[in-house]
């Protein structure tokens, strides 16, 4: 009758497992502890049928005697304690046996050993305390629930109010100049698939798509006569749109949000050259941070084949030329390998978010399309 026990079923009682070889005993047991209110008991005649059923499902309590053929309680209550649902679970052992056997199976772990022969009202007594004991468990593990659920949207909130921030204040800074919001699209796109081809890990490559968008946002401290001005810059202009990557830092740098400090490294770093050359703190090689060297290479190819009022795009063949031509000195050879070979993929990118036309009044021209463009993009 037991060992066919079904499993546990929806109607919120708890579960009571009673294990005896002895079917009178099995039966006194099982008739006493059903006469708990919400309980419903699984009688089992052997500990091996009972375990088994136990490994496969999560009872409320376990009710186990000592002495069967086979394994015995005590080796029930072990290789329970293994299951790692189980290892919480209240256990309380039957035995006739001496005081050893009821230290061993407190040192097992059994929450209580009962003394045979049984009164109904100790069994009544004990039990009610175990489910007491697991219906505090169950609260506990539902409040823990909650309480994971509650961080997770909240991180999530968090999450949702920096990346709003880096969006308003990319596009608070396209409003000051002759880039459109397909750009930052496509920088931010582009450097996620060069990240995933350098197999950086899933997390670092969401940050960086996140953070490209801010890498121009300094552009937000340059005056319009220079960030609008026709033609070309003169170097003490060029000296001074070159600041754009340190104000883009002094806005950005210093939030405790993860998001943003990547942005700030990007603003900072984007316009640093792998020889050295780059501003606006000369770094060299890996000096120079990974999501800076990443997005250089993304912004520049975006650059030059995008229209702008001094110039017509480059196509995409001669703009890859360009990157493979300085590769080792203006970028990363390892990004520009991984932005090489994923032709695919960025030129999908490049179909799906095509400029916009660029507004009157932005019009900077004198530039032609001579390869300085690439210097102060």
């Amino acid at each position: 009758m037991a060992d066919d026990a079904p499993p546990p079923g929806p109607d919120g009682a708890a579960t009571v497992v009673v294990v005896d070889d002895d079917p009178f005993v099995l039966e006194v047991v099982g008739h006493i502890v059903a006469g708990l209110a919400d309980v419903r008991v699984l009688p089992f005649a052997s500990a091996t049928s009972a375990l088994e059923w136990c490994q496969a499902n999560e009872p409320d309590v376990i009710i186990t005697d000592y002495e069967m053929p086979g394994l015995n309680g005590l080796e029930l209550i072990t290789a329970v304690r293994r299951a790692r649902h189980a290892a919480e679970i209240p256990i309380m052992m039957i035995t006739a046996s001496g005081h050893a056997v009821r230290l061993e199976a407190l040192d097992r772990g059994a929450n209580d050993v009962l003394s045979k022969p049984i009164e109904a009202a100790e069994v009544r007594a004990r039990t009610k305390n175990m489910l007491a004991i697991r219906r505090g468990q169950r609260l506990l593990a539902q409040r823990s629930s909650w309480l994971e659920e509650e961080v997770r949207r909240a991180t999530a909130a968090i999450a949702a109010r920096e990346r709003e921030t880096i969006l308003r204040l990319s596009k608070a800074a396209e409003y000051r100049d002759w880039e459109t919001g397909s750009h930052i699209v496509r920088v931010s796109l582009y450097a996620r698939v060069v990240a995933r081809r350098l197999s950086l890990p899933a997390s670092e490559q969401e940050t960086l798509f996140q953070a490209a968008p801010m890498h121009d946002v300094g552009k937000i401290g340059i005056p319009d006569s220079i960030l609008l001005k026709p033609g070309l810059l003169d170097p003490g202009e060029f000296e001074l749109i070159k600041q754009h990557t340190v104000i883009g830092h002094g806005i950005l740098g210093g939030s405790g949000a993860g998001l943003l400090q990547a942005a700030a490294e990007i603003a900072l770093s984007h316009h640093e050259r792998y020889d050295g050359s780059g501003y606006p703190n000369a770094l060299v090689g890996e000096a120079i941070p990974l999501s800076g060297r990443i997005v250089a290479v993304a912004d520049t190819f975006d650059a030059l084949t995008s229209t702008r009022p001094y110039k017509s795009p480059w196509s995409p063949d001669v703009a890859l030329q360009f990157l493979e031509q300085n590769s080792g000195t203006r970028f990363d050879p390892a990004c520009v390998a991984a932005f090489m070979g994923a032709q695919n993929d960025t030129e999908t990118i490049r179909s799906a978010f095509p400029d916009g036309p660029i507004e009157a009044g932005n019009q900077r021209q004198g530039f032609g399309a001579s390869a300085a463009a690439a210097d102060w993009m």
